[in-house]
């Protein structure tokens, strides 16, 4: 077998949220400090071809579901030397507003989503205002029209995109949510996205309550594992110890970017 081609992986916040630490696991918790969360899109660039995975949302839904928006995930990728315009693969981990905005983005690309994901976006479990509360049904239209027009690439299951990047269905905390595993030169890295937000959620079993189910859930924690090479090759969603944990690409990008293919610089 041919010697795969490493990719670069780059985390790219764009927004934020203040919030207690009883909000982001089930049962809540017994310290219930501040534990934030960073929103994410990540870009994952090859010798030849560039996949962005997810693609967040933008000013406007930012005030309507009261979230801190720094800067347009456009800003950087731009930093990073990707022309959104120019991008031709898009995966989308799961429809949640925070995951499937900025519909004037990516203009040319194809967008990689899981049937379960869109029958479960547009069937009967979003007649119940608790499973659609973390949707925006703009984010969905825009996908129906995607695939009249061709744009978008359904998979069941696991199926491997291109050599060294794959897509591992899960589900849990959506009906359709997918992991995308990629090789790099430190081995397989797994963006998690939200099969778990935080690192706490996974290392400690306890899981995010925004979930479709449950148990699910707790298998995709275990998942993650078994994809990666190995449990620090695994990144969480919206953990902001991301980019404390993994370098800048440069001086000027500290606290907006980390660099997700080199050995962390912290644990």
């Amino acid at each position: 077998m041919a010697e795969l081609e490493p990719y670069e992986i780059y985390a790219i916040k764009y927004a934020d949220h203040q919030r207690r630490a009883s909000e982001n696991f089930i049962g809540g918790d017994p310290h219930d400090g501040p534990m934030p969360l960073d929103y994410f899109v990540w870009a994952v660039k090859g010798a030849a071809r560039t996949w962005i995975v997810d693609t967040g949302f933008g000013a406007a839904v930012g005030r309507q579901r009261q979230r801190n928006v720094i800067r347009s995930p456009a800003e950087g990728l731009k930093a990073l030397g990707i022309e959104p315009d120019e991008v031709e693969d898009v995966v989308i981990t799961h429809m949640h507003y925070d995951h499937c905005g900025n519909h004037d983005l990516f203009a040319r690309a194809r967008f990689h989503v899981q049937d379960k994901e869109m029958a479960y976006t547009t069937g009967r479990s979003m007649c119940h205002p608790t499973l659609r509360h973390a949707f925006d049904v703009e984010d969905v239209v825009t996908m129906v029209r995607r695939a009249y027009g061709g744009r978008v690439a359904f998979h069941d299951g696991d199926e491997e995109l291109a050599p060294g990047i794959s897509v591992h269905f899960v589900g849990g905390h959506t009906m359709g949510l997918q992991m995308v595993r990629v090789w790099t030169r430190r081995g397989w890295v797994v963006l998690a996205s939200d099969a778990s937000h935080l690192y706490a959620n996974m290392e400690q079993g306890r899981p995010f309550p925004i979930v479709y189910n449950v148990a699910d859930m707790l298998a995709g924690h275990k998942r993650a594992y078994a994809l990666a090479t190995s449990a620090r090759h695994v990144i969480p969603g919206h953990a902001p110890l991301v980019l404390k944990r993994y370098p800048a690409p440069s001086r000027a990008l500290e606290g907006i970017i980390a660099r997700l293919d080199v050995d962390p610089v912290e644990d």
